[in-house]
């Protein structure tokens, strides 16, 4: 057990690794800082003044091995823009993001598996055909769409939801609803096949037949069986909770994390965005990790 947790957290810090080094090459080609930040009609001699005060002008190899050397002493750097700390922009903004993925994190739970284990223990009828047909729907349709028509909807034709901002609890409403729906559709979807495929197995009918109750047979056979796979998406949309505000809290005017890093991509504030995708490869690594020590716990073949 103790070689297989050891192998994960190798995994896990090369995973970050190589994440830091991707977004720090990406960043640097993508565009000038100097340029997006001072304007076009800046003389050259400003232009210089700001890449040497910003480290911008050393070849990208010194560049990176002192960013590596800030990362590991705590320094994630200052904001080109704001002149403060990146990590105490990013923090600031954590609260708002969290009042936003944690409920929809939620609502994907306690609606997309029993939706999908409803399904799949009443295969065949009315109610499994319109869970797959409502979890296509769901999944298929991009978040942006989703936002736009919920906005279109409830805003603007009903009003009586806002359509955007942070003022009062219903502001979060309709941007939950966006954030939700995919993976509910997906949980769904997932959580159908699994349990059946376990219903399908020897074991299963083999309790049947041993008269245990339809209810024993499936919550101490069938769901422990099934929760592999179930487990799998939900260490997927937890390590994507971040990632996934980008386009919703844009389109709501959420002040969180994801619409931090669309206003500093488009300012090219290295240190901010370099913070940001830092926190999201780290959120992915460490819900992967979980799951990967829960197969082992659930599954003690898997630790081989």
């Amino acid at each position: 057990m103790i070689s297989f947790v050891l192998t994960r957290l190798l995994r896990a810090a090369i995973t970050i690794l190589a994440v830091v080094t991707f977004a720090f090459v990406v960043l640097r080609m993508s565009g000038d800082p100097a340029q997006v930040m001072l304007g076009p009609d800046v003389p050259q001699e400003a232009i210089d003044a700001f890449r040497r005060a910003w480290g911008l002008d050393q070849p990208l190899w010194i560049q990176y091995l002192a960013y590596l050397k800030s990362i590991f002493s705590g320094d994630f750097g200052v904001s080109m823009r704001d002149k403060a700390s990146a990590m105490h922009l990013v923090l600031e903004r954590i609260p708002a993001t969290l009042q936003l993925t944690i409920p929809a994190l939620l609502l994907k739970l306690v609606i997309g598996i029993p939706a999908g284990v409803y399904a799949a223990l009443h295969r065949q009828s009315s109610i499994d055909r319109g869970v797959i047909l409502l979890a296509i729907l769901g999944f298929t349709i991009p978040s942006f769409v989703m936002g736009l028509l919920l906005v279109l909807v409830f805003s603007v034709i009903l009003g009586v939801l806002p359509s955007g901002g942070q003022d009062t609890w219903m502001h979060g409403i309709l941007p939950t609803i966006t954030m939700s729906i995919g993976g509910i559709g997906i949980l769904a979807r997932f959580s159908r096949s699994a349990m059946i495929e376990v219903m399908g197995q020897h074991y299963i009918r083999t309790a049947s037949a041993k008269g245990l109750k339809w209810h024993d047979v499936v919550w101490r056979h069938a769901l422990p069986n099934a929760a592999v796979p179930i487990i799998t998406i939900v260490g997927f949309m937890v390590g994507t909770l971040i990632a996934g505000a980008v386009v919703v809290e844009s389109i709501f005017s959420w002040p969180g994390i994801g619409r931090l890093l669309v206003v500093s991509v488009t300012n090219r504030d290295l240190a901010v965005v370099q913070c940001i995708l830092l926190m999201i490869a780290a959120t992915m690594v460490v819900s992967n990790l979980v799951v990967d020590l829960l197969y082992g716990w659930l599954d003690p073949r898997l630790r081989a």
